[in-house]
């Protein structure tokens, strides 16, 4: 049985004057089957390539919250009583979680059609509006949700994933969520870090940008330890900087680990061990 949905295109603006934009999302609703869902991209290498470079902890935190928003309201509509009717128009559903305003962050104009599978038909829409977009093969870079993949394959062999769990570090001028974290007597966070980026003077940026984040963050009271998940340039022309950044990174407060890419599977193997020896 086919179904009535409507969608809309989760829209990065960055001129609201000239209506520049670049999509990084797509929501689908379907209210006869109580259907709600998104999917976005954490990638934030295109939007810098086309404008300018971005925060990427702040761009990656905001679509994340945007798609677990509209997911928390897919389940609360799924479990809703029968007599309860839905909401009708997609865009007073997706306000609840982005108003439409001014911000970077807008929503599309909704589309819409008939489908047999929801879930499959939102994939397919993501997959043309988005991800066409972002394919490898014209990234000049990877960020680090690319890095993480590296590591996340032998985690997920080992079914380690479950374990790691956003924490939020405050300190008394800054606070920091890292989204992977355990506690085993102190908290152990790990970040993936992709140094393989278009130009060696964002390498370098991007290492003193976390060395002054780690500075504010190490007046907390809490005790954490920062395991930084490598992930190095392809271009050897850029190795020069990428050791650099190293040496700059090793200066962070705390004495943090470093693990690089080729060191994924026993990383994942030493993280197994730990957690079989001293519970989760």
């Amino acid at each position: 049985m086919k179904v009535a949905y409507s969608f809309s295109v989760l829209r990065y603006v960055h001129d609201p004057v000239s209506a520049e934009f670049i999509n990084i999302g797509v929501a689908l609703y379907s209210p006869e089957v109580r259907y709600l869902n998104a999917v976005c991209t954490p990638r934030y290498g295109r939007v810098s390539k086309v404008f300018e470079p971005i925060e990427g902890d702040h761009f990656r935190q905001m679509t994340r919250y945007i798609e677990s928003r509209i997911e928390e309201l897919g389940q609360k509509m799924k479990s809703g009583l029968p007599f309860e009717l839905p909401i009708e128009d997609i865009a007073k559903v997706l306000a609840q979680v982005l108003p439409p305003d001014d911000s970077a962050l807008q929503f599309s104009q909704a589309g819409g059609g008939f489908t047999s599978a929801p879930e499959k038909t939102l994939n397919e829409l993501y997959e043309r509006y988005v991800e066409k977009y972002t394919s490898r093969k014209t990234a000049p870079s990877r960020d680090d949700e690319d890095v993480w993949k590296v590591y996340k394959a032998p985690l997920e062999k080992l079914n380690l994933t479950q374990y790691l769990k956003p924490k939020r570090i405050i300190a008394p001028d800054y606070d920091y969520q890292f989204e992977r974290a355990r506690k085993n007597r102190v908290w152990h966070a790990y970040e993936p870090m992709s140094f393989d980026l278009a130009d060696s003077s964002y390498i370098v940026e991007k290492a003193t940008h976390w060395r002054g984040r780690m500075t504010n963050l190490a007046d907390s009271d809490e005790k954490f330890k920062l395991h930084i998940l490598l992930g190095q340039p392809h271009e050897a022309k850029l190795r020069d900087a990428f050791v650099k950044a190293k040496n700059i990174l090793h200066k962070i407060p705390g004495k943090p680990e470093f693990v690089d890419e080729n060191e994924a599977e026993q990383f994942a193997a030493e993280l197994k061990k730990e957690i079989d020896e001293h519970g989760s």
